[in-house]
């Protein structure tokens, strides 16, 4: 006799995550969202409270939503934080955290390039173009840094892969951490110049050069970051 077991329904909790999450990604990301109160989510639902504030808070770990006590449920685009705040757990050590964020960017954001050039709207182009010259503007370091990380998570927006972008923000705070020992070394300019490569090959619609001149600047910044003599001083 051929038996199968049979296929169990999901749980009414996550049916409930997966309804509100498909709510969620229907929506405008642009705009500041919240969702109906508790009560009138499980009303609308036909489920318990208890049932909605379990999904609510799952969906809110995955980094969905904000549950802001006294005010609402808020929308919110964090799903990168369940990895970026195990990093640290993870991998304690400053420079091996930071050896393996060179490694992986290495391995990752030339494809990303190359995927940017073939694929990026013409607004996403002007977009780039717009973080290029908050860059070039930019008057002292903490500036300098946020428009270099918007600059690489726009790339990842332009190659159309949602799951690059995910990978690029939970590397976001550690990215900090790297191009403090870049720019807070050595100043913008030479991201300002591997950022003007990679974004006119990407306008160019040059995907090899957009992967070879997105490389040659993170191997710079592998080189500017200056490992052996973290790793070094960390022996101590």
């Amino acid at each position: 006799m051929n038996i199968t077991a049979l296929e169990r329904p999901g749980s009414l909790v996550e049916r409930v995550c997966q309804q509100l999450a498909e709510i969620i990604r229907g929506g405008n990301a642009a705009e500041e969202r919240w969702l109906p109160g508790e009560r009138l989510l499980a009303d609308k639902l036909g489920v318990s409270r208890t049932v909605v504030r379990e999904a609510t808070k799952r969906l809110e770990q995955q980094g969905m939503l904000e549950i802001q006590h006294g005010t609402g449920i808020k929308v919110v685009d964090r799903l990168h934080r369940p990895l970026n705040d195990s990093l640290s757990l993870l991998i304690p050590d400053v420079a091996e955290r930071l050896q393996q964020l060179h490694e992986t960017r290495l391995s990752i954001e030339p494809d990303v390039a190359a995927f940017a050039a073939q694929r990026a709207t013409k607004e996403q182009i002007r977009t780039l173009r717009r973080i290029q010259t908050q860059l070039e503007k930019a008057s002292d370091n903490p500036s300098a840094i946020e428009a270099d990380i918007a600059f690489h998570h726009a790339v990842a927006d332009a190659s159309g892969n949602l799951i690059y972008r995910l990978i690029l923000d939970s590397l976001a705070e550690i990215g900090i951490a790297s191009r403090l020992r870049t720019i807070g070394r050595i100043g913008k300019q030479a991201a300002i110049e591997h950022h003007a490569q990679v974004l006119d090959a990407i306008e160019a619609r040059d995907p090899d050069t957009a992967r070879q001149a997105m490389r040659r600047h993170i191997l710079a910044a592998g080189e500017d970051m200056d490992l052996p003599s973290l790793k070094a001083r960390k022996s101590r």
